[in-house]
């Protein structure tokens, strides 16, 4: 198996051949939490890195290994480390590159819990996060100073749909060295890859689309085999312990096989989505990337294949219209993740992004009346009649 075979090729094969296991097509699922040695010699040489092996699961596991591999090659990277969270992936990235005195230089938008873990965590032991608008990189030229050690985005943004110039933004922080990590979880391999554009590491949330079924919990990051071994070693083994259980991983490459079918899907129904909350005399705003009104379009079609299937909207009878319209939802799922099968709908402010104070979320382009909607799987039809169905029923819509 070669990164020359295609992406859905890879996400299937790579890395597991049945006749070396009985002829099992589906990979096994080492449930272990340690590894005997062939010898008291194996085992140091194991220990010292000098031999491959594996000697505890909180360090690595043949399951998880598979994992890890499908992923790096899918996003074009070296190698990979399979965490028990997106959370997980995230802060033992940060706790591995900072030390105090350091500084995070972030985009304004960022997901609830990764802004409180730098806010509420990474302050209290001497870091800086400074936060600017990456929307336009020159603002990143102007910000880079000594201290900077970390440039971190997503794109598109949670929950707000904010796109980065990925392969920019990098090339301004390589030159002041500093390293770039951007979470890829929106877009997903398939549809972005962020090594090829230029980034450092790439996080995701596996519960989201890689898993894609709503029935696991978590994270991956990929880079460099230098750099995930030393994340490994120190962020996940020492310092946060956020070990991915076996039957995750097991589940998470389960997902795997049918990203590509999935993610197609789900982009075509949201893109018709889109474009008819567009028309909906309701609806103030849409924030999409594959609307030609989007104000970031040409990037998005410049390093995306597709446009993805995040939804932010904001309706014109602000936040009292949104919570009563999502209340009126019959089968739209009102739940705070995404990429599921099933598509949920949730309101930032109250849910995903409470932990802003309401000066932070204005400052950081999250308005008390918006709607992030997450488009699943199920017959588009059905979608926007639920959608229909609870918008008309709003009070200015039944006067007009």
């Amino acid at each position: 198996m070669t990164q020359t075979q295609g992406f859905a090729t890879r996400a299937i094969h790579l890395g597991h051949d049945p006749m070396e296991h009985q002829g099992a097509l589906t990979p096994p699922l080492h449930l272990t939490s340690t590894f005997a040695f062939d010898t008291a010699e194996a085992g140091g040489e194991i220990f010292a890195g000098t031999r491959a092996g594996h000697v505890y699961s909180r360090i690595s596991n043949p399951t998880l290994d598979l994992l890890e591999q499908r992923v790096a090659s899918l996003e074009g990277a070296e190698a990979g480390l399979a965490l028990a969270s997106g959370m997980g992936a995230i802060t033992s990235v940060l706790w591995t590159l900072l030390a105090p005195g350091d500084e995070v230089i972030v985009d304004k938008t960022l997901y609830g819990c990764t802004f409180a873990f730098m806010h509420h965590g990474l302050r209290k032991f001497g870091i800086t996060i400074t936060h600017i608008d990456l929307t336009d990189p020159e603002n990143l030229a102007a910000a880079m100073n000594a201290r900077t050690r970390i440039v971190y985005f997503e794109t598109p943004a949670n929950p707000n749909m904010r796109l980065v110039d990925i392969a920019a933004v990098a090339a301004i922080a390589h030159q002041g060295g500093a390293q770039v990590v951007v979470d890829n979880t929106y877009a997903t391999p398939y549809l972005t890859r962020p090594i090829a554009l230029g980034a450092d590491l790439v996080v995701h949330s596996a519960t989201k689309y890689l898993g894609g079924h709503g029935d696991l919990v978590a994270g991956i990051v990929v880079g460099r085999a230098e750099a995930i071994q030393e994340i490994r070693l120190v962020g996940m083994k020492d310092m946060t312990g956020a070990v991915m259980a076996p039957f995750n991983a097991m589940l998470v490459m389960r997902g795997l096989k049918t990203l590509a079918l999935r993610m197609d899907r789900h982009c075509a129904s949201a893109q018709i989505v889109a474009e008819w909350l567009e028309g909906h005399p309701q609806v103030a705003s849409v924030q999409f990337p594959g609307l030609a009104s989007f104000s970031q379009h040409e990037l998005a079609k410049q390093q995306m294949a597709q446009p993805g299937a995040m939804i932010a909207f904001e309706l014109k009878g602000g936040l009292a219209a949104g919570q009563q319209m999502m209340n009126n939802l019959r089968m739209i799922a009102r739940a705070v993740s995404l990429g599921d099968a099933e598509t949920l709908i949730q309101h930032p402010a109250s849910m995903t992004h409470s932990t802003y104070t309401p000066e932070e979320r204005a400052a950081h382009g999250i308005g008390d009346g918006l709607i992030r909607l997450s488009v699943g799987l199920e017959d588009v039809a059905d979608i926007l009649d639920d959608l229909d169905d609870a918008l008309g029923a709003l009070p200015a819509a039944r006067s007009a």
